[in-house]
């Protein structure tokens, strides 16, 4: 945004940015392989950061982020433009998380019998500088059992509502304030370590 001259507000740069955004776009759907890799530079960061919030993991994140973007270069031809190329990335971006969880909990059920229920076991650092707290914070997110830190990132961090994200996991929306409660009182206790 930019102040014009009476105090009127500009939005030339969001739309100078909206505008090259849906060239690419289209230049994408055409075919144009530069074009979604300049759509991929663009937005990798913020999907990878929510696959690995998602994910608990690195390597899985870095998959998963992959898979994001395959997905998205399959299905761009149905991109209308009715929202930015980011906003339409993040139900593929979630969607892929939740694919990948639900495939890789029914080989854990055919292997164990362990569920959510793990204990919660973080690095406790007790003497840790103030500016390390982000750090710390991310990990003890990563820390949370899996479907505490599912429902925390989707509902903290990403502002989705109980209902949908019960409807997402397929789990009870009571189910999902649990979870919530249950990673916030871990993530104090992390932190307070």
């Amino acid at each position: 945004m930019i102040a014009a001259p009476g105090g009127a507000i500009s939005f030339a740069r969001d739309d100078d940015q909206r505008q090259k955004e849906r060239e690419l776009v289209r230049a994408a759907q055409a075919g144009n392989v530069a074009a979604f890799e300049r759509l991929y530079r663009e937005n990798v960061k913020r999907v990878y950061a929510l696959c690995y919030r998602m994910s608990g993991g690195a390597q899985l994140a870095e998959e998963l982020t992959q898979d994001v973007f395959v997905r998205a270069w399959q299905k761009l031809a149905g991109f209308r433009g009715d929202s930015a190329f980011s906003s339409w990335l993040h139900p593929i971006a979630i969607n892929v998380a939740y694919s990948e969880r639900r495939s890789r909990g029914r080989r854990e059920a055919r292997v164990s019998t362990h569920d959510d229920l793990t204990p919660f076991e973080a690095e406790a650092n007790p003497r840790r500088p103030h500016d390390a707290l982000g750090v710390d914070l991310e990990r003890a997110i990563q820390g949370l059992p899996e479907g505490a830190r599912e429902v925390f990132v989707l509902h903290d961090v990403e502002g989705f509502k109980h209902e949908e994200i019960a409807e997402h996991c397929g789990i009870a929306v009571g189910t999902s304030k649990a979870q919530l409660h249950r990673a916030r009182r871990l993530l104090r206790e992390a932190l307070q370590r």
